[in-house]
């Protein structure tokens, strides 16, 4: 085996892709075709499935999938004995859901790109409940969870920023004139939730069913973006992370309502696995992330001591 072909396997195995692929190793997609294939010639297996338009990696990727990334992280490792770290080179891949990927993520990528813009960033966006699986798959290197507190005997689990969870409603929303509210007055109407299975929306669950509201309607999405923009035409009431609609807030888009959600303590949280090698790369990444990060729950906290 060549060790191109172990480099292109894992970012294959990263991407999902065969043009991603070639995109980040710089190679036109036939070349990665090429090598993959005589990889899976060699080993005698398949390593990919074609379901569609989806590329999946079969049972005998995935079992070759943690055996090669421990090479590779051997040769990483090696590297950085006789390199200065001030000069990384290599590939770092990251993962998170949608909602970190578009609100927290992008000032950390950036932050980390110009302090190496050798090291080749791969960002997969993954559904919450996914996400530590694909540490445990070799397939990713860190990743940021939207949760309640997080304990793993197998990862190591740091919590950035406390994320506060609100109501938003159209300006012209009935709701949106009162200043206090009572549950009765959620009786009847429309919430825009994530779908059954978010972390989030089962916290959601949990509290208005404490609350004694059992006969919610809802309408349920895939994503922060499109509840909103529901919210916006006057559908209903989103229920979403307060980082998502801040710009809206400040347009006068949307308003939010003076309800708190009781005992709803949901963290962005970085992980990795415990017995991964933290390269120099993964290392510099993660010190931008509590950087970035770090600044995001100080300015928060100063804005609560201002609201009191």
């Amino acid at each position: 085996m060549e060790l191109r072909q172990l480099i292109t396997f894992c970012t294959v195995a990263s991407t999902l892709n065969f043009s991603r692929a070639a995109e980040v190793l710089n190679y036109v997609p036939s070349n990665v075709t090429m090598q993959i294939k005589a990889l899976e010639d060699e080993l005698g297996v398949r390593l990919f499935d074609r379901l569609g338009k989806q590329l999946v990696l079969t049972s005998a990727g995935k079992r070759l999938l943690p055996h090669i990334q421990g090479v590779l992280n051997k040769l990483d490792e090696a590297r950085s004995v006789v390199h200065d770290n001030e000069d990384l080179s290599g590939t770092l891949t990251i993962s998170a859901n949608e909602v970190l990927c578009a609100y927290r993520l992008p000032v950390v990528f950036h932050l980390f790109r110009s302090r190496h813009p050798g090291v080749r960033l791969i960002f997969r966006s993954v559904p919450n409940q996914e996400l530590k699986q694909t540490l445990f798959e070799g397939t990713a290197d860190v990743v940021f969870m939207l949760d309640e507190s997080i304990r793993s005997s197998g990862l190591a689990v740091e919590p950035l920023v406390e994320e506060t969870f609100r109501l938003f409603v159209a300006p012209d929303h009935p709701l949106a004139k009162l200043d206090v509210l009572r549950l009765e007055d959620f009786h009847g109407q429309v919430f825009l939730t994530n779908e059954k299975g978010c972390p989030y929306r089962t916290m959601f669950d949990r509290q208005f069913e404490k609350e004694g509201i059992d006969s919610i309607t809802y309408l349920e999405f895939h994503n922060a973006e499109a509840i909103k923009q529901c919210a916006i035409t006057g559908i209903g009431i989103a229920f979403l992370p307060e980082v998502t609609a801040v710009a809206e807030v400040e347009r006068g888009d949307l308003v939010a309502l003076p309800w708190q959600i009781p005992d709803l303590h949901v963290y962005t949280q970085m992980l990795w696995h415990k017995d991964k090698w933290l390269s120099p790369i993964i290392l510099s990444f993660i010190e931008a992330a509590r950087e970035v990060l770090a600044i995001e729950e100080r300015n928060k906290s100063e804005m609560e001591m201002v609201k009191r």
